[in-house]
């Protein structure tokens, strides 16, 4: 018969009940946001389905104050008001430049940004650390919209949303010695990464303010590469469709188009296959 010590034995009751208190206190509910200057989008994610409870987009106005823009969000979904297990803020921004780890010096984050991006002393930087490819996504966090959430959770991860995009990337060039091409089109910008066989040849980001200018950055960035329109492909997500006229303007002249398959992730999730795309960084999160 096994005896237990009675200092042991409370300690280890006390243990169980800490334990189930902790497990009648959990929701299993994950709440994703992803917070751009011009859009806010949420998602609320049931972690033992892994199905998408609700999701809703946010048109915001930057000429506003961020706050109130917010706070509108906060008044109209109560849901936003409840308790989670897990808090996810995407920073939906420009501002970032990734650094091979043997490159990295987490002292000097403002350093690789300043080559491409206008940083100030009083910027914030950080970083995401993409284990599986040995990369850093370095950053400029909205601390604004980091504040402000602080007042509403305990706690709460945030990173950038292009971690998530080369990320997935990556994982689709696995086993692949072929070039590819990705693209997640955006209504005033585009980023695009080249890989190869989870190699990372190129990530950047293009602002455009018409047709003229999405096509040529995307064949300009074909040319920069030495990639043939004829053979190497690009896939396609985030705000865009076959019907768009930003794919046909590419269809035009790159003759492997598509848009990335998500029809896996439709009977998982449920959610209809445009959102799947538009949102699919939010839903990776």
């Amino acid at each position: 018969m096994r005896v237990f010590n009675s200092r042991k034995k409370c300690k280890f009751v006390n243990q169980i009940k800490n334990m189930i208190q902790d497990i009648t206190q959990k929701t299993y509910k994950k709440l994703c946001f992803e917070v751009a200057n011009s859009h806010l989008s949420f998602c609320v994610v049931d972690m033992i389905s892994n199905k998408i409870v609700t999701y809703k987009s946010y048109a915001i106005n930057p000429k506003n104050v961020l706050e109130e823009e917010l706070w509108k969000v906060f008044v109209e979904n109560p849901i936003l008001e409840a308790k989670y297990d897990d808090v996810v803020v995407l920073h939906n921004s420009n501002l970032n430049t990734f650094v091979p780890s043997s490159l990295f010096d987490p002292n000097y984050l403002g350093s690789y940004l300043q080559y491409n991006s206008k940083v100030f002393e009083t910027d914030y930087f950080a970083f995401d650390y993409l284990d599986t490819y040995d990369l850093n996504n370095v950053f400029i966090p909205h601390t604004a919209i980091n504040n402000y959430l602080l007042d509403h959770y305990d706690t709460f991860d945030y990173k950038n949303c292009n971690s998530i995009f080369v990320k997935k990337a990556l994982d689709f060039s696995k086993n692949n010695d072929t070039k590819q091409v990705w693209v997640h089109f955006q209504e005033d910008r585009f980023e695009i990464a080249v890989t190869k066989n989870t190699n990372l040849l190129l990530f950047n980001t293009f602002t455009y303010n018409s047709l003229e200018d999405f096509i040529y950055f995307l064949l300009f960035t074909y040319e920069q590469l030495q990639l043939n329109p004829e053979i190497i492909p690009v896939q396609f997500l985030g705000a865009i469709s076959e019907e768009s006229d930003a794919f046909k303007i590419a269809y035009k002249y790159i003759r492997n188009c598509s848009l990335l398959d998500v029809s896996n992730l439709k009977a998982v999730l449920d959610v209809p296959e445009k959102d799947l795309l538009k949102h699919f960084i939010l839903f990776h999160s």
